[in-house]
């Protein structure tokens, strides 16, 4: 596919998906939501890729949907997309209720770490929210946005958002449409890490080595599948789940090399099988 909104990048085994429309704040358009969906599937497909980056454009993360978009939908008399069919389907297949837009993150077979470099609103926000990890810029300003519209919340951040923050925060937030700060985000919790501008990516990018060296693919893969399955079932279910993975993987490569590199003091040379 040609990217025109997104870019993609690979080095040292770290995807990079650069959100990419800087004239526009990194707006979402229906061409957007369509490439990003294909490079977040490439790279979720890539045996080379062991971790991904989201991050914008310049200085800003995604402000929601495009201005010239939504005065389209009223034109046209009502919400329409804007994406073809069919798009690509990164982490579907896994459990059926991760197979919906967006919720289709938490069926990746890889961490996503969101460097928020910018606004983050709407869709913006939405996005940001399914990665697993969230770094962000101080300073900047977030908002659900979707009540200004007359929209309802976008794409399940309605379950998602008192799961990350608790429901008070998140009936203020969601509410309210509010705009508030990356600072308070990390205050509530939705952020990981506030970082200058300046090293924002330098310390994402030290952040996903450190992961994807210390911890082998398998582990990081089944352990962000059972978090967000964990979601949906009872404790006495995760526990015989965890149960189960743990005589499979015990059998794997990687659990030897794993053992080999803790009594050696070293680093592992994980095989990803």
């Amino acid at each position: 596919m040609e990217l025109k909104t997104v870019t993609y990048n690979l080095d040292d085994e770290i995807a990079t998906i650069t959100l990419n429309r800087p004239h526009r704040m990194n707006a979402w358009t229906g061409r957007m939501h369509t490439e990003y969906r294909w490079a977040l599937a490439n790279a979720n497909e890539d045996n080379e890729v062991r971790v991904i980056v989201i991050t914008g454009s310049e200085r800003s993360f995604c402000v929601g949907a495009d201005s010239q978009a939504l005065e389209g939908h009223v034109a046209k008399g009502g919400y329409d997309p804007g994406t073809p069919d069919p798009l690509a389907e990164p982490g579907f297949g896994v459990r059926q209720e991760f197979d919906a837009s967006f919720a289709y993150h938490f069926g990746l077979k890889k961490p996503v770490i969101a460097a928020i470099n910018g606004p983050a609103a709407g869709v913006g926000l939405v996005l940001a929210c399914y990665a697993d990890i969230r770094f962000a810029v101080p300073g900047v300003k977030f908002t659900t946005a979707h009540g200004k519209l007359n929209f309802p919340a976008e794409y399940g951040l309605s379950w998602l958002l008192p799961r990350l923050i608790g429901l008070t925060r998140a009936n203020d937030l969601l509410l309210t449409s509010r705009v508030f700060s990356s600072d308070e985000a990390f205050d509530m919790g939705m952020v990981n890490r506030l970082v200058e501008p300046e090293r924002l990516l330098t310390e994402t990018y030290t952040y996903a080595r450190q992961m994807k060296e210390t911890i082998s693919p398998a582990s990081l893969r089944e352990t962000k599948w059972q978090i967000y399955m964990d979601q949906h079932r009872d404790v006495g279910a995760s526990v015989k789940a965890s149960e189960k993975l743990l005589r499979e993987m015990s059998r794997h490569r990687d659990y030897e090399e794993g053992v080999a590199a803790f009594l050696e003091k070293r680093k592992p040379n994980w095989s990803g099988e």
